[in-house]
């Protein structure tokens, strides 16, 4: 399933995702027909298109064609809706000013099978982190840097040496006192992170890459994934399970989920 604007796309109009990937996106699971956070993600999808187009979506018409995406079929899957404009020309970005709506459909893995991730604490900062931008080179490089040296995925690590998140996830962690500490960074500001905060009392803090080692626990999250345990960091191993790590995932599937 591919739709540009709500149409069949052109693949000549897709072909600025591959020349130029100047866009954003979100990506939501889809579990029963129902979204958990959907309203989130139409406010960063509405929010990131004033930062990188300086122009207004429309949400209600977004919501309409996700509700395309979804309607008629069961279980789970991934939607994307990717903003970008597909005249944007390589030497006149500012041109770009009038951005289409893509949406994609693809299978979601179960979030309850999933084994815990061993990554590797890599040296980076996202470009516009606050953004969910289509630019994931630096990222993807970063992740292949650790799947290279045996491990899943990579922990991203600012110049200070402090924890900031992970490829395409939200890292949080808890203490010796059982409390969630969420790192004070430059972040994407995660639906799933959001949700869960909502619901799990947590406090945000810088956490250095020494005490992110030492931690009860550690996890990952972002929409495809829900909450996923860490079990190592570099080469320290960290527990796998703890109470406040089954409360979180408890107080996820809770979520009831909206519907488009």
């Amino acid at each position: 399933m591919m739709e540009l604007n709500g149409q069949p796309a052109d693949p000549d109009a897709l072909k600025v995702l591959a020349l130029t990937n100047f866009g954003h996106f979100t990506s939501m699971r889809v579990d029963e027909q129902r979204i958990r956070g959907l309203d989130l993600h139409l406010e960063r999808l509405v929010r990131d298109c004033r930062t990188v187009f300086d122009t207004e979506l429309d949400p209600e018409e977004i919501r309409s064609y996700v509700r395309r995406a979804v309607e008629g079929t069961n279980g789970s899957f991934v939607v994307r809706v990717t903003i970008f404009d597909p005249d944007t020309e390589l030497g006149h970005p500012a041109n770009a000013k009038n951005p289409g709506v893509l949406v994609t459909r693809r299978p979601a893995s179960s979030s309850t099978s999933l084994p815990p991730l061993r990554v590797k604490s890599v040296p980076y900062v996202r470009d516009t982190p606050a953004v969910k931008h289509c630019g994931l080179f630096g990222s993807l490089r970063a992740r292949r840097t650790a799947q290279v040296a045996g491990f899943d995925d990579a922990l991203f690590v600012s110049p200070d040496d402090s924890v900031s998140e992970g490829g395409t996830w939200n890292v949080g962690f808890i203490d010796e006192a059982g409390t969630i500490i969420w790192p004070r960074a430059e972040v994407l500001p995660g639906v799933t992170m959001a949700l869960l905060q909502q619901v799990h009392e947590h406090t945000v803090a810088p956490v250095t890459l020494d005490a992110a080692r030492s931690m009860q626990a550690a996890f990952a999250t972002n929409t495809s994934i829900g909450v996923r345990t860490i079990s190592a960091i570099d080469e320290t191993k960290l527990p796998t399970e703890h109470p406040t790590l089954a409360a979180l995932r408890e107080a996820y599937f809770a979520l009831p989920g909206e519907t488009v």
